[in-house]
Parts: structure tokens; C-alpha cells; sequence
């Protein structure tokens, strides 16, 4: 107890890393035996994954990278002008321009831009080739008002002059190129390209399809996402079966969202500039009437300044006013857009400008509201407005100018409240003011009104020059970190699958006739049990049953010099007299097989043995020796023999003797209980070194079970693969219960399999193999790809 105590936990683990690693092992050789089944699969896959690759069309994974320039916190985030000069643009960010880039006002005019409407594909026999790029004609359309119906054109290339196009009814027309034709779409034409020699003869369909639905597809396989949260970088991909189509899509996609951002930076812009233009033309005039009425006070009361108590009251009131005036610009600019999205006629307007307002969910909203616009301006170009395709973009616009009403409502109450807090000020510096003297109080006062019209004037100025600044400037709002560019191909991954699909099947076969194999295939099975396992016999395939012989360097024959070894120790090294019982379970699985080629190995080792076969319902031995059945037991177990007379010399060796069965008796269980046949192995002993019984199988009988008196030690033969699983436990019974003497277990018929316990006898093995005829290497060879046991 105290040395198990002792013995350190690592050793343990260790010898449980060892064995896993010594069955993953001999796992790996167990599957390697069927190597011929995994080169056949592999080859077959990587075959279809050929045809695959030539005939079916290729995919490929495009991508793009974009970095957006969007707004960064600063002390002068606040300032318009700063918003200009800097590149990152006011109230952007990344979520926002994904959806931007993704709108379809955008990916529509990517499709008409690129024509992605119209798709050419020549006709061959096994599979169309698309002519994106390489097409030998263009087509073009004028489309009717109706709705538009997507559809083939099959045409055949005549000459540089004329086509023949096949109708829907099979009947074909004789066309001549650059002619207008009308059908059910419209009026359509077809020009020829740089590339139409090389197509003279050749079946060109191409297909017209909706742009609308164009754009729902492009829309659907476009995919842009952020690479990463601490950096503004966008990355495009699209699947596409045309490498070049894929990149000019995605480089395209780049263009008119750079285009689409400018021209909406222009319109703002513009707007802005109106506005202020028409605020500085009224008030140009207000602050030229009262700079004239101060210069007119002055001159008439004679006054040149005023005490510095009343610029005291002059510049705490400017100073209030100025912020008055800034409250009353964002609320002349909350009313302007509270009038335009209260107004169910500004579907498709331009929305007014939201200079000074700094609310960034207000900002938000107006952003969404002018990509809405725009997409059903776009809209409007291609469909009547009374389309249903209309309707929900129709309510985007509405839930969205709801929730401009919502923040105009919140920001206007807040203006609102400011400046009656900033009018209440100023009453406070207006009764200072009164108790100045009549003409200063009164100078003072227009002063006043000459300082806020002069301040406002200022502020529409300075923003006048920014929004013209902004309208003027070229910078891009995003910049092209990668343009298109090939990420992945399906052809490598294609056969990597292939080959991973190739060495699975048979793995999966192997591992499922494993799990649903009833039979016993492993010394691990058997070891299992208890039971030891005293020699292990590789399948050798022989025309004769006798395969130990003097000059032979079988494999099988150096396993059964083995065994004899191993028969001294079972024995105790008992020199002679010895008595070896060898049974099986059920028939077939080489208990006479074993006997016979044990005793030949014995009588080649010098020793004086005899064969008893007891087996007196299916006796094979006399067969396996080629000799002839005479006189045996039962004849001297009924007095019609002597022992001399039933004991036959072997031609295989001199010290090799055997004894049959002699005529077949009815009763062999009560033949066998016969006290005779104890006197007689005790005769046997003091006159042979050896005696091997052959009984029958003993899950069937009971024979060797009575016969188990007579032995020392007791060999059961298990066949692999031919051997159930169930008797496993019947073996194990009987050792546990010692029914049979010193019993130990012969596996027989093991396939060689590469593993390293049969690497010194496959090796003696080999100058025997080289005389092997193709047929006996066929019929290996077809062994394990049909997963044969044999």
C-alpha cells in the first residue's frame, strides 16, 4: 500500500500519454493497411474536383478597402469653419457611410455605369463562357413606359453585317447590325465591339435584365464592414464568377460614393449660401439706416463718446445680444426645416440648410432624409411615381420626417427657453441704462441696435465664407486604401477539399466496419479478457495446410518456432510427457490448422511428438498429413486395435507420429469419458516428449471439456475476423473458472498491417514474397480495397 503511496502522480499520467499515443499509432498502421482503397479515393476526388474546376464556373472573393474620413473630437469641433478646413467631415461615421455605400441610389448607378443590366454569355456544349469585358456586340434600349420584363436574346453572328436572332416560338429572324427593333421592352439596337471577328458563327445569348432587379442582386452580394472599431477602414467584398467584373464593381462602388458624397457636400453647401445671402441683403440695409441714425444724434446734441459707466451697460448688453442674435439664427433655421418636413408635397425636395444647429441626432436624421430623397429622385427616372415600388420608400421618408419633427419640437423648446433667459438680461441692463442722462441713455440705445445688426452681419459673413469654402472644396471624404484586388480562389481550396474528402470516406468506411464488426479483429480485444495471449499468427496464404517446414523463412513458420518456445514455459519446463490441449470455439478458425504445424515444429526442434486427434466428429488432421484414415481410438477403445497398431509415423518428420480417429463413433461424448483413453496418454507420456490433443470446438460441444483431465496446459484458437466478439466472454468464463488447464489464447490469421510487433517476421518473410505470382498480388491488392478481411 505504501509503494503504491509513493509512486508519483507523473508516472501515471505518463504511461496514459504513452499508451494513447502507442493506439493512435497503431491505429494509423491499422488504416494504412488499406492503402490501396484510401489512393483510390483520393484520386477519384481529385478527379471530380478537376471536372468540377473545367466545367462548372468559377468563384472568386474580391475585396476592397476604403477609409473613411470621419469627425474627430477636438477643442474646435464646434466651429464650422474648422468642420470645412479639416477633412473629416461634420456628423460622419463609419455605421453611417456603410449604409450610404450600400444604398441602392448608389449601387443602381453602378449597375448602369457598368451596364450590369445587360449580360452576354457565348453558347458552347458543356458549359457557357460569360463575356463580360470580351462581348463582340453591345446592346442598347430605349424602354417603353410598361413595366420591364426580363429576357433572353439568342443570337448567331452571320458577318460583319447581319445576325440572325431566334424568337421565343423558335422562328428566326435575319437582323442587320446598328438597326433599331422593337418588342415587348422597348426599342433596342445591337452595335458591334473591338472583339467581334474573333465570334463570326458563334451562339452569343444575351440577357436583358430589369435594372431594378439588378440592383437588388448586386445589393444582396455586396457585403461592407468595418475592419476594426479603432480605425475608420471599410472593407468591400463581393463573390463574383468574372474576376474582372468583380474588381470594376467594387472600384466602381468606390467612384460613386466619392461622387455621391461631393455632390451632397455641393447641395449643402448651396443651400447654406442661399440662405445667408438673402439674411445679409436685408440686413445690409437695416445697418446702413442706423449707422446714419447715430451719426445724426451725435451731430445734433453735440455728444463725441460716452462715460465709461455707459460703455460699461453698452458692452454687457452687446455681449447678451450677440447670443440672442445666435439663438435667433438656429431658430430661424429650426422653423425653415420644421416648414419643410410639415409639408407632405416635399417628397423629393431639397432639404433646407441645418447651418448653426450642432444637435447630432437632428443631423442624423437630416443625413438619412437626403439619402431617402435622393434614392427616390433616382427612382422617379425609371418608374411612374404612382408605382408600388414607391410606397415604401414613400414611408421611410414619412418615419423619418417624424423624427425631425420630434427633435425640432425638443431643440426648439430649449432655443426657446434660452432666449427668454437671455431677454430677461437684458431687462436688467435696460434699467441700468435708464438711469443714465437723457442723450447719453438715448445714444447708448441706438449704439445698441448699430452693435447687433453689425455682430449679426459679421456672423453671416463668416459663415457665408465657409459654406462657399465648403461648396468650392475638392477634398474627398474617403480615401481608397486597396482598390479591388483577388483575395480568393475556389480552384486550391477546391482540391484541398477534394483531398481532405478522399482521405474521409475511407476513414469513415474503415471506422464504421470497425464499429458495427462483430468480429474480433485486435489482440487488444482478447487482452481485454485477461486471458493471455501466448502467440499471434499472421495470414500467410499457402497451398498446403503445413507451412513450418526446415528451409522455409515464412513469416508464419518463425510464429510457430515461437510458440514451441512459448510452450516450454507454459509447461514449466517439463522436458517430456508433456500434454497440450488445442480447442476453438466454432469450426473454421484453425485448431487443427495450429495442431498440425505445432507438431511439425516440435518434431523439427528434436522433439519425439504425437498428434491425438480427439476430434471424432470432423477430424481434418489425417487430411492435413495426407494421410490415410485406418485403424484409430475408437477402433482401440472397442478392442479391435492395439496401441502399436493406431500409431502412424508422419512423412513430414521422423519425430513426428499421429493418431487418428478411426471409424467414427455414434456416441463420441461417452467414448471420450472411457477410462481408457487416460491409460492410454499415460502410456503416451512415458514414451513421447509430446502430446498435442485436437478436440472440437468447444462452444459447441462439451468434448473438450471433458477431455481437459488429460492436459497440463490448454491452447484456444482465435481466428481474426472470423471469430465472434460473444465468445470473448465464453473464454473468459472458462479461464476465471480454470475449466480448461493453464489456458492461453493463439491468435490466428493476422493481417499483416505494417505494424512494427511483425516487423522481424514480414521481414524473414521477404525472400519468400518474391517468388509470389501476380495473381496472389491482385488478390492482395483487391483484399484491402474492398475492405476484405482475407
Amino acid at each position: 500500500m505504501n509503494n503504491i503511496e509513493n509512486v508519483p502522480l507523473s508516472h501515471f499520467v505518463e504511461k496514459e500519454e504513452e499508451s494513447s499515443s502507442k493506439n493512435f499509432g497503431e491505429t494509423i498502421l491499422r488504416y494504412l493497411y488499406y492503402w490501396p482503397l484510401f489512393l483510390v479515393c483520393i484520386i477519384s476526388t481529385l478527379a471530380v474536383a478537376y471536372v468540377y474546376l473545367h466545367y462548372a464556373k468559377p468563384e472568386y472573393l474580391v475585396k476592397a478597402k476604403l477609409l473613411i474620413k470621419v469627425e474627430k473630437d477636438s477643442p474646435n469641433s464646434g466651429s464650422t469653419l474648422n468642420e470645412i478646413i479639416n477633412p473629416y467631415q461634420s456628423g460622419k461615421s463609419v455605421e453611417n457611410e456603410i449604409e450610404i455605400i450600400k444604398s441602392r441610389s448608389i449601387i443602381s448607378q453602378v449597375v448602369k455605369n457598368l451596364d450590369l443590366w445587360v449580360n452576354y454569355t457565348e453558347k458552347k456544349r458543356i458549359v457557357d463562357e460569360d463575356l463580360y469585358g470580351i462581348s463582340p456586340v453591345k446592346f442598347y434600349l430605349k424602354r417603353n413606359n410598361t413595366d420591364f420584363e426580363s429576357k433572353n436574346l439568342n443570337i448567331v453572328i452571320e458577318n460583319s453585317d447581319f445576325f440572325s436572332l431566334k424568337e421565343d416560338d423558335g422562328t428566326v429572324k435575319r437582323l442587320s447590325f446598328n438597326d433599331s427593333f422593337r418588342n415587348n421592352f422597348g426599342s433596342w439596337r445591337l452595335s458591334k465591339t473591338a472583339d467581334f471577328n474573333k465570334y463570326i458563327g458563334k451562339s452569343i445569348q444575351i440577357n436583358v435584365t430589369d435594372p431594378e432587379l439588378a440592383t437588388d442582386k448586386l445589393l444582396s452580394r455586396i457585403k461592407a464592414a468595418e475592419i476594426n472599431k479603432n480605425a475608420s477602414i471599410v472593407e468591400l467584398t463581393l463573390q463574383e464568377s468574372v474576376l474582372k467584373r468583380g474588381k470594376d464593381i467594387l472600384n466602381q462602388l468606390i467612384v460613386q460614393y466619392n461622387y455621391a458624397s461631393a455632390k451632397e457636400k455641393d447641395r449643402v453647401a448651396g443651400t447654406a449660401l442661399k440662405f445667408i445671402d438673402d439674411r445679409l441683403s436685408s440686413l445690409t440695409g437695416e445697418l446702413n439706416s442706423v449707422e446714419k441714425e447715430v451719426e445724426g444724434f451725435r451731430s445734433s446734441r453735440g455728444l463725441t463718446d460716452i462715460s465709461s459707466e455707459s460703455k460699461l451697460y453698452l458692452e454687457n448688453v452687446k455681449n447678451n445680444d450677440d447670443h440672442l442674435n445666435e439663438v435667433d439664427v438656429q431658430l430661424n433655421v429650426i422653423r425653415e426645416l420644421e416648414r419643410y418636413v410639415s409639408s407632405p408635397d416635399n417628397v423629393n425636395g431639397a432639404t433646407p440648410s441645418t447651418i448653426g444647429i450642432s444637435d447630432p441626432g437632428l443631423t442624423a436624421y437630416v443625413s438619412r432624409l437626403i439619402d431617402l430623397q435622393l434614392q427616390y429622385q433616382k427612382l422617379m427616372g425609371t418608374l411612374p411615381e404612382k408605382n408600388p415600388a414607391f410606397d415604401p420608400l414613400k414611408q421611410q421618408i414619412s418615419s423619418t420626417k417624424d423624427a425631425i419633427k420630434q427633435n425640432i419640437r425638443n431643440i426648439k423648446s430649449s432655443l426657446l427657453s434660452t432666449r427668454r433667459q437671455l431677454e430677461s438680461f437684458n431687462s436688467g441692463f435696460e434699467g441700468s441704462i435708464r438711469s443714465l442722462p437723457s442723450d447719453e441713455r438715448q445714444l447708448v440705445s441706438i449704439q445698441r441696435q448699430q452693435s447687433i445688426k453689425e455682430n449679426l452681419y459679421l456672423y453671416l459673413l463668416q459663415k457665408r465664407e465657409e459654406a462657399a469654402l465648403s461648396h468650392a472644396s475638392t477634398l474627398a471624404f474617403s480615401q481608397t486604401v486597396d482598390s479591388a484586388y483577388l483575395d480568393t480562389y475556389k480552384k486550391p481550396l477546391t482540391y484541398s477539399l477534394a483531398l481532405v474528402i478522399g482521405i474521409l470516406i475511407p476513414s469513415l468506411l474503415l471506422f464504421g466496419k470497425e464499429l458495427f464488426n462483430n468480429k474480433i479483429s485486435s489482440t487488444e480485444q482478447i487482452e481485454h479478457t485477461g486471458v493471455p495471449v501466448t502467440a499471434e499468427l499472421i495470414y500467410e496464404y499457402s497451398k498446403s495446410p503445413i507451412v513450418v517446414h526446415n528451409k522455409s523463412r515464412f513469416a508464419i513458420g518463425e510464429q510457430f518456432r515461437s510458440l514451441r518456445t512459448n510452450l516450454l514455459y507454459l509447461h514449466e519446463k517439463k522436458k517430456s510427457g508433456r500434454v497440450t490441449l488445442v480447442t476453438s470455439s466454432i469450426s473454421g478458425e484453425g485448431k487443427s490448422f495450429v495442431t498440425s504445424n505445432l507438431g511439425v515444429a516440435l518434431a523439427a526442434s528434436g522433439r519425439k511428438t504425437l498428434i491425438l486427434e480427439l476430434d471424432l466428429r470432423k477430424p481434418k488432421i489425417a487430411k492435413n498429413f495426407n494421410l490415410q484414415e485406418g485403424l484409430g481410438l475408437s477402433d482401440f477403445l472397442k478392442g479391435h486395435a492395439s496401441i502399436n497398431q493406431i500409431i502412424t509415423p508422419s512423412s513430414m518428420h521422423p519425430n513426428l507420429f499421429f493418431i487418428g480417429t478411426g471409424t467414427l463413433p455414434d456416441n463420441p461424448s461417452e467414448l471420450l469419458e472411457q477410462i481408457e483413453i487416460d491409460e492410454l496418454v499415460e502410456w503416451l507420456r512415458s514414451d513421447y516428449d509430446d502430446i498435442l490433443i485436437d478436440t472440437p470446438p468447444i462452444f459447441l460441444v462439451t468434448d473438450a471439456m471433458i477431455l481437459s483431465r488429460l492436459a497440463d496446459a490448454a491452447l484456444y484458437v482465435i481466428r481474426q475476423n472470423y471469430s465472434y466478439k460473444k465468445h470473448l466472454n465464453f473464454i473468459k468464463k472458462i479461464y476465471k473458472e480454470h475449466k480448461l488447464p493453464k489456458l492461453q489464447v493463439v491468435f490466428n490469421a493476422i493481417q499483416k498491417r505494417g505494424d512494427s510487433r511483425y516487423g522481424y517476421e514480414y521481414y524473414a518473410a521477404m525472400s519468400e514474397h518474391k517468388k509470389t505470382n501476380i495473381h496472389s498480388i491482385f488478390r492482395e491488392v483487391s483484399n484491402r480495397l474492398l475492405l476484405s478481411n482475407t
